[in-house]
């Protein structure tokens, strides 16, 4: 089966446990205020490739994973090409390899569950806490996330939940309690991670002549963001 790529990490270091080859797909159906990628949305850029082809590329790089590494697809959005990253995540199991699909939680529900047959971790981004803010701010939908996010406890995949923290619209303190709350009522909850909100996108917005939603919005401290972070309950878990 062909999907789309838009490009390979060889080397990624913050996307899943250990040091990771990292591919990034094309497509996406929500359009985040805080989108880094928007070069990907695009479900027709980007490269055209064999899953098998892909894997074969990806694979040049498992001298550096070790035992703690892996693959890690992400996007745009994986779930908009789950056939592509089904084929491609048991092409790589097959040969040991550990699967991380990092995913906005968004896309059909059997898709997904064929997908997470072969998946060893969920890098799930949890956006925002109320279908209200979803609609704004991602055009998406918090009840969708969370029905995928039931179905990867009901298989028992391990769970990372990923929060983007901006200023002023995700960095209160309630806020952060409640992201902690929603996020350990999963049973297979293992970290919780909150990312600082950075503006490393804005020559991709600028160069497709796209405006930025949040280019007014100041980056986010990192400092305050680990203060934050503390506020968080501890998994006490590993993979």
């Amino acid at each position: 089966m062909t999907g789309r790529i838009h490009s390979i990490q060889s080397l990624g270091a913050v996307d899943g446990p250990g040091l990771r080859a990292v591919a990034f797909l094309q497509g996406c159906p929500l359009r985040c205020a805080y989108c880094h990628n928007p070069d990907t949305w695009d479900p027709a850029g980007g490269e055209e490739i064999e899953a098998a082809a892909l894997a074969r590329r990806l694979l040049r790089y498992r001298p550096y994973w070790k035992e703690t590494g892996g693959v890690t697809v992400t996007g745009g959005e994986p779930l908009f090409q789950a056939a592509f990253v089904e084929e491609l995540f048991s092409i790589l199991q097959a040969e040991g390899v550990h699967t991380a699909l990092d995913t906005s939680c968004t896309g059909d529900l059997e898709a997904a569950e064929r997908v997470l047959a072969h998946t060893n971790l969920v890098l799930a981004d949890l956006k925002f806490l109320t279908e209200e803010d979803y609609r704004h701010y991602c055009r998406g939908s918090l009840a969708r996330v969370e029905e995928f996010l039931r179905l990867t406890a009901s298989l028992g995949v391990p769970l990372w939940i990923r929060h983007v923290v901006v200023p002023g619209l995700t960095d209160g303190e309630a806020h952060i309690r409640a992201l902690g709350e929603k996020a350990a009522s999963y049973p297979n909850l293992r970290k919780i991670e909150l990312l600082p909100f950075r503006k490393l996108c804005l020559e991709k917005y600028q160069a497709m002549g796209v405006p930025f939603p949040l280019e007014s919005v100041p980056e986010m401290d990192e400092t305050r963001c680990r203060e934050l972070a503390a506020l968080l309950p501890d998994c006490g878990k590993l993979l």
